[in-house]
């Protein structure tokens, strides 16, 4: 999956760039709506095509293996098919949800052992079956199987939590390359940074993965409870080593001021839940700062939700009748808040790269950062 890096910004380590998939370019930097088991919470994928515009989507390796299961996403031919989405699809391996499992689960060097959140069941990850039950769910990026520790974890539990993380690694990639797509098309494998906040191990772990000849990078174990300055300190060690004709990839990062943040210091793609699990709380984000929907000032407001165009739906809904849906506990309320914060995500984005190419994204970046984290 060749990466074409259009332009570099001059003052910052912004970049723009395409990432050639088998279902389809993606024009970097990127936003990837997260649609763990299969969906996108209450949107339609029609909505994400045409309303939000997403060009790729996330699931979930650990969530997609236990429902609805790998012998039904073989049987359908992959998820692709399953869903119908016919652009790409990016796999987190679980890693992150081994994390969230403490409690019941238990690592080990030979994998992963943890019982399901649904019914208790046992189960086990290894390496291998992780990359096996990827190739099945058929994403056109699979992420390496990972540990990822706390940010608040400290030097000698991020040490071993590392050299377990590269054991993996070495694993999974021995996995990948012996074995083959199962629907006839490329699928890439992205090893992962960790190292937690300490820097040397940052770079031991950004030096690591970049002896795998990977189509792209992942930057992970960041927005785990660490303070904010730390996780761009983090970001600008491990991107002064990662190859810079390869995608790097954010996980699970963050707010819009993250994102720029993280995108003026050469990071091209993202993905987070932020933008439906507030939308679904009344929260909205726009290109002049953060609404509540649910205060009472947006009860006789019949503007539109925004002006500026972000999603084709804030030109029909009104902020007063969004507010009297959430006070009325509809669910299209959910929908319409989802949709419009992942819109405003991809738009975010795409004003972005449209600088970066202009070549004036720091003079917009400097100016339009402070709007967006005013309480309208």
């Amino acid at each position: 999956m060749p990466f074409t890096l259009h332009h570099t910004d001059t003052h910052t380590g912004a970049r723009a760039g395409v990432f050639h998939t088998a279902h389809g370019d993606i024009a970097t930097p990127i936003f990837m709506p997260v649609g763990t088991v299969g969906s996108v919470k209450g949107v339609h994928f029609r909505e994400l095509r045409e309303a939000v515009k997403a060009q790729i989507i996330l699931g979930n390796t650990y969530h997609l293996y236990l429902r609805p299961g790998i012998e039904v996403l073989r049987a359908a031919g992959g998820l692709h098919r399953f869903i119908g989405w016919e652009r790409p699809i990016l796999t987190d391996s679980g890693g992150f949800q081994v994390f969230s499992l403490t409690g019941i689960r238990k690592l080990r060097r030979e994998g992963c052992e943890f019982r399901s959140h649904i019914d208790g069941s046992k189960h086990f990850f290894s390496p291998e079956s992780v990359i096996d039950t990827e190739r099945a769910i058929g994403a056109d990026i699979m992420m390496a199987f990972d540990e990822c520790p706390p940010g608040t974890a400290d030097r000698g539990y991020a040490r071993r939590s590392l050299d377990l993380t590269h054991h993996w690694l070495e694993r999974c990639w021995q996995r990948y390359e012996d074995t083959e797509p199962l629907y006839g098309y490329h699928q890439s494998l992205f090893p992962i940074v960790q190292g937690c906040v300490y820097p040397d191990l940052r770079c031991e772990s950004a030096e690591f993965v970049k002896q795998f000849p990977a189509d792209g990078y992942a930057i992970g174990g960041l927005a785990v409870g660490e303070p904010t300055e730390q996780m761009y300190e983090m970001i600008e060690v491990v991107n002064a080593i990662l190859p810079a004709d390869r995608p790097r990839y954010l996980m699970g990062v963050g707010t819009p001021q993250n994102l720029l943040e993280a995108i003026s210091r050469g990071v091209d793609m993202f993905d987070c839940v932020m933008p439906t699990r507030n939308g679904r709380n009344a929260m909205l984000f726009t290109p002049h700062g953060i609404m509540n929907m649910r205060n009472a000032k947006w009860a006789n407001d019949f503007a539109p939700i925004d002006e500026e165009g972000v999603c084709s739906l804030d030109n029909t809904t009104s902020r007063a009748y969004l507010h009297h849906l959430f006070k009325a506990g509809e669910l299209l309320a959910l929908q319409i808040a989802s949709i419009h914060n992942l819109a405003f995500y991809l738009w975010l984005v795409g004003q972005a790269r449209e600088h970066i190419l202009s070549g004036d994204f720091a003079e917009w970046k400097n100016d339009f950062l402070p709007r967006l984290g005013q309480r309208l």
